[in-house]
């Protein structure tokens, strides 16, 4: 698969992989855990209907267009180019979603990433679409200086400007790098306050063939992929509060998803200061 080239993939890729979650202040606290989801071609996604999958109806393993973006139902690449165009990006060709399916009619996602090329199939923004556990989200729009083409040596920065963690509060910058090497994709996610970095995020991901066969064999390897999202995040918030992490509780947000947050980027100088997950980003 030529990561450049988008419009010739299939219309849909099973992403299977790994997500490390560290806090580095004030208490060092690490995990990791197996995932897998899906990537697909938004305009082509009503395309991958079959007995085993489909949008925007029951089936095994499914997508609900009113997860992501407006939550409204609207079509969501007639959105997404939208908001493109609104901060005049030139994305002009596919855009990909990548996230967890519902299975069985359930699931979370605390972060769905938009992946949002020009004509060329160059990458040229990244929708970042979050979610807490209270029911609410928000939209960070990144792009790189100039709008140019987001490759490995550009660090996306944005404010902070959502309520996730009732352990941090609302406030600090969040500092995104992509990496597409063939079938891998990672992500890396820092969060910093006051120059100060506090957590780091990375998902690592092998994007294999779309078919039903890989499909259910993701999913007897990890039947509670889903549920699962939501009770590690309970889990490790006790964990967090036993170790008497300071607890903020709701934080107020700025505005949400009606006026996505649209971060810029800059190249990374790979140096000491670098981001913490510059060397560890495929978990």
């Amino acid at each position: 698969m030529n990561q450049n080239d988008p419009i010739d993939a299939p219309a849909a890729w099973l992403l299977r992989g790994r997500v490390m979650h560290e806090r580095l202040s004030p208490v060092r606290h690490r995990f990791t855990y197996p995932l897998f989801q899906v990537s697909c071609d938004v305009a082509r996604m009503d395309a991958l209907s079959s007995w085993w999958f489909a949008v925007d109806r029951r089936r095994i393993l499914s997508l609900r267009s009113s997860d992501y973006g407006p939550r409204d139902g609207r079509p969501l690449d007639a959105w997404m180019r939208e908001r493109l165009a609104e901060a005049a990006i030139p994305a002009d060709g596919a855009i990909w979603l990548q996230t967890i399916p519902r299975i069985a009619g359930y699931a979370f996602n605390p972060v769905s990433f938009w992946y949002c090329h020009d004509k060329d199939g160059e990458l040229r923004a990244i929708y970042a679409d979050v979610n807490n556990t209270f029911g609410q989200h928000h939209g960070y729009l990144l792009c790189a200086p100039g709008a140019a083409a987001i490759r490995g040596d550009v660090a996306l920065e944005c404010r902070k400007v959502f309520h996730v963690s009732p352990f941090c509060k609302v406030e600090g910058e969040y500092v995104f790098r992509v990496n597409r090497h063939g079938r891998s994709w990672s992500v890396g996610i820092d969060y910093r306050v006051d120059d100060k970095w506090l957590l780091r995020t990375a998902i690592g991901m092998r994007a294999e063939p779309f078919t039903g066969a890989g499909m259910l064999n993701a999913v007897v390897r990890a039947p509670f992929n889903a549920l699962n999202v939501m009770f590690r995040i309970h889990w490790q918030a006790l964990r967090l509060s036993l170790k008497r992490v300071p607890f903020h509780g709701k934080s107020p947000s700025g505005p949400l998803v009606d006026t996505p947050t649209h971060g810029a980027g800059r190249v990374r100088e790979l140096s000491p200061s670098a981001t913490p997950s510059d060397q560890e980003i495929r978990p």
